[in-house]
């Protein structure tokens, strides 16, 4: 995980080096990235395949983000889709589903943005530009 240190100011408070968790591969995840360079925002990058969210951080920023779990899954993705997750999303415990998305970090949205008490899901420039500007 690269580090790079930064101070950015939220509602008056001062947050640390923001971290985006991301997939290499994801266009998504390529976008958001490009918009904190252009903007010139220093971030700790995450890589989501290699260091998947563990139980205890799911459920804090679950907790953060005020999302129901279901936004937490990559329903895009092939193992989504391989495992029938948009039928089991429905029926399985909260626990349950924060057990499979720490099993497998491709099974999780992404970029998942980290700043101060702060946590958003996927990349919404408008909501990003808000936290972060």
């Amino acid at each position: 995980m690269a580090t790079i240190f930064s101070k950015h100011s939220l509602n008056n408070n001062l947050i640390m080096n923001p971290i985006a968790i991301c997939y290499p591969k994801c266009g998504t995840c390529q976008k958001a990235e490009k918009w904190l360079k252009v903007n010139g925002i220093e971030y700790t990058y995450r890589p989501i395949k290699e260091e998947n969210p563990s139980i205890d951080e799911l459920k804090v920023w679950l907790k953060k983000s005020g999302l129901p779990i279901a936004k937490f899954f990559n329903t895009s993705g092939l193992l989504y889709k391989e495992q029938n997750m948009k039928e089991k999303v429905k029926v399985l415990s909260e626990i349950e589903l924060i057990n499979i998305l720490a099993s497998n970090g491709m099974m999780v949205k992404r970029p998942i943005l980290l700043a101060g008490e702060t946590v958003l899901v996927g990349f919404k420039e408008d909501e990003w530009q808000v936290l972060l500007k």
